[in-house]
């Protein structure tokens, strides 16, 4: 089975990149729910949190904080929400793990199923926004 994130990793398709290491990767979501919506993944292709070992979980979820931040900072954002779904029963649509980093609006309300397309300008401009936080 294909897997979308590692096809972003191998180069295979587009992305708009916010951070890399050499074990993980953020990007913005193609499909947010809210502007600045973002995915943390490890490289190392894993369906599930269950199939990695608990550092491997916790050192992907320690990047969380830092890439809020940046989004936070870069987007006027007033919080966000952490979200990781495992299985299709959960609503897991890639199977490779993901933590989605969904900024909030204070003049928006929480939406958890809203998924605007953006064009490619827009996610272009927003991820050299954040990532000039980030550096």
């Amino acid at each position: 089975m294909s897997c979308i994130f590692c096809d972003i990793l191998d180069g295979k398709r587009g992305a708009h990149i916010l951070y890399e290491d050499e074990s993980h990767v953020s990007f913005l979501d193609k499909y947010p729910i809210d502007v600045g919506h973002s995915l943390v993944i490890p490289k190392e292709h894993h369906e599930r949190i269950t199939d990695m070992t608990a550092q491997n979980v916790g050192n992907l979820f320690s990047i969380v904080p830092k890439i809020a931040k940046a989004i936070l900072e870069a987007t006027g954002a007033d919080a966000f929400s952490t979200g990781q779904n495992n299985g299709r029963a959960a609503k897991q649509i890639i199977p490779h793990v993901h933590i989605h980093i969904i900024p909030r609006y204070n003049s928006k309300g929480t939406i958890w199923t809203k998924r605007e397309i953006s064009n490619d300008d827009e996610l272009k401009e927003l991820c050299k926004k954040i990532r000039s936080v980030l550096i």
